[in-house]
């Protein structure tokens, strides 16, 4: 018999859960895994960018989700999809020799296959993103939706603490120590992320079990391409999907949006992909010298409880003040907090604590920041195809971040660490001249009704 209905607890907290795993495994633990592999910061931040390309470019597919199949089996199907994606990661993940490591130049090509796989894992996370986020509103009433939106978020947040904080503690434990029951002695970097990547798949294989027996089957969820909607559902969608992209462009105030969505970020796009390789890097060449395990603590855990706690009080500010009067507040607060990072660069500090502190206070920031870029796109959004515009918006954000993130690298490998963080607060000049322009156009009240 199919469970229409089902309580909420049981698979929205795994549901988002699951939702965040694979993102964080493509988008940051692919930038440390290469790096400590020895591959340059130029290769391998222009490749793990790449990355970013599905979740740009799922608004062109998004309408394919309800038109074939229902969205609980989009579901299953990802992650069945991502299961074997990291299945096949861990037996298939290069083992570069030490010497090859230590030099600093390991070729890319080496882990065409990994990328490959990296690459399905993203295609495959975007489609479940878009049917997770369809599904959530199918099979919760608009009460439930409200009561559980903050679950969602929590256990969202949480899997980045799993993703960037534990699995990589697991890996720099290992590389450290070793895991003699396992075979793998100290140092043997490969063997340690190969560890990681098994405990990844094994654990993301039991979540697709789970949700395959508990994940309900709403009456409500239904393709559109069934025996009642198979002319009329497909011809609309394709319709309202050419319509939404049409009055999206004939905005007012397009351009000026688009700057806005582009620059604001830039610092910390530029920031985000290099600060990772930058704190496990040799202080000979500029970095910190931390080990896995520390930068698992310190940028992985603390560094998102942090980000995390920003983002809840930026939202209450901005809920006190509406979007107009904390948005230079928020601007400052994005780009100030790069400060800690030009510190750190100069200083090469040992203590554990001042680094976590920089940390701390730049994600602090880059959360509470990120509340203002999140409501311009709600109110951007705003009109007859919300829904449609925003996710539009969506692949502006992750073109935000894309294209900058592929010249990081080799920027680095040409200013260096120091200079690098110092360019990063050269372009903070950016999110304020956009900050500027856009003030003027956003209605004072939104935000406070």
């Amino acid at each position: 018999m199919k469970v229409t209905t089902r309580n909420p607890w049981l698979w929205v907290p795994t549901l988002y859960f699951a939702e965040g795993i694979p993102y964080f495994i493509v988008n940051n633990i692919s930038v440390l895994m290469l790096a400590k592999m020895g591959v340059p910061n130029g290769q391998m931040a222009l490749f793990t960018s790449l990355l970013y390309l599905p979740w740009m470019i799922k608004p062109f597919w998004s309408p394919f989700v309800d038109i074939i199949r229902t969205k609980r089996w989009w579901i299953i199907a990802m992650q069945l999809l991502m299961s074997l994606a990291f299945i096949m990661l861990t037996l298939c993940i290069p083992h570069p020799s030490a010497a090859e490591i230590a030099s600093g130049n390991t070729p890319i090509g080496l882990f065409g296959v990994t990328l490959i796989l990296f690459a399905i894992t993203a295609f495959a996370s975007a489609t479940h993103d878009i049917a997770a986020d369809g599904f959530y509103m199918l099979a919760l009433s608009t009460k439930n939706q409200a009561a559980f939106v903050g679950i969602r978020s929590t256990f969202y947040r949480l899997s980045s603490i799993f993703g960037q904080g534990v699995l990589v503690y697991i890996a720099g434990y290992t590389e450290t120590h070793g895991l003699g029951f396992l075979g793998i002695e100290a140092g043997n970097i490969p063997a340690s992320w190969q560890l990681t990547l098994g405990v990844t798949a094994l654990i993301f294989s039991l979540v697709t079990l789970y949700h395959t027996f508990i994940v309900p089957r709403p009456a409500t969820d239904h393709s559109r391409l069934d025996a009642n909607h198979r002319t009329a559902g497909a011809g609309t969608i394709f319709r309202e999907f050419a319509n939404s992209f049409a009055t999206f462009f004939t905005k007012k105030g397009l351009w000026l949006a688009i700057a806005f969505m582009l620059l604001y970020r830039l610092p910390e796009a530029f920031l985000i992909k290099m600060c990772t390789p930058f704190l496990v890097a040799s202080k000979e060449v500029g970095g910190l010298g931390l080990s896995t395990e520390n930068v698992g603590i310190v940028y992985g855990t603390i560094g998102v409880l942090f980000l995390t706690i920003g983002g809840i009080i930026g939202g209450v500010y901005a809920s006190k003040v509406g979007l107009r009067k904390s948005l230079w507040v928020m601007a400052a607060c994005m780009t100030l907090p790069c400060l800690t990072f030009c510190y750190l660069a100069e200083v090469q500090p040992d203590n554990l604590w001042y680094i976590s502190t920089a940390v701390a206070i730049e994600q602090f920031g880059y959360g509470f920041g990120f509340t203002a870029y999140m409501l311009y796109m709600m109110y951007f959004s705003e009109g007859e195809f919300t829904t449609s515009h925003y996710a539009i918006c969506t692949a502006f954000m992750a073109m935000s971040m894309m294209l900058p993130g592929m010249v990081a690298g080799f920027l680095q490998e040409v200013l260096g660490y120091a200079m690098f963080f110092w360019m990063v607060i050269a372009c903070c000049a950016a999110t304020l001249i956009v900050t500027y322009f856009i003030d003027r156009k956003i209605d004072p009240t939104y935000g406070l009704k």
